[in-house]
């Protein structure tokens, strides 16, 4: 992998918090995934599609704690903050493929 991977993460979050989503769909692959434990995305359009038109919450913000990068592989800890009030903590574990995210875990609490 060519690009950063701390750069591609904080550009994800950047991305959503902005509600950039040609932006986000530019940093993810095609075959895209996400799985976390309210549901699982199968394609970077439907993960795009739900952030544009269907997130709960759409005004959040991600406030980043930690990002641990590798060649292949990053994770993120932080917490998702809606006008100031955390809602939830969480921790991202990314992986890349053409210097772009292919497959996110996320798991929070």
């Amino acid at each position: 992998m060519t690009a950063d991977a701390g750069t591609l993460v904080r550009q994800y979050y950047d991305a959503l918090d902005a509600h950039e989503y040609e932006r986000l769909e530019a940093l993810l692959t095609p075959a895209f995934v996400q799985h976390r434990p309210d549901r699982s995305f199968e394609s970077r359009d439907a993960f795009v599609r739900f952030m544009r038109e269907e997130r709960p919450v759409p005004d959040t913000t991600h406030e980043l704690l930690a990002i641990v990068d590798g060649d292949e592989t990053a994770a993120a800890r932080g917490r998702v903050l809606d006008s100031g009030t955390v809602l939830f903590e969480f921790a991202d574990f990314f992986r890349f493929e053409d210097d772009r995210i292919h497959r996110l875990d996320t798991y929070a609490r």
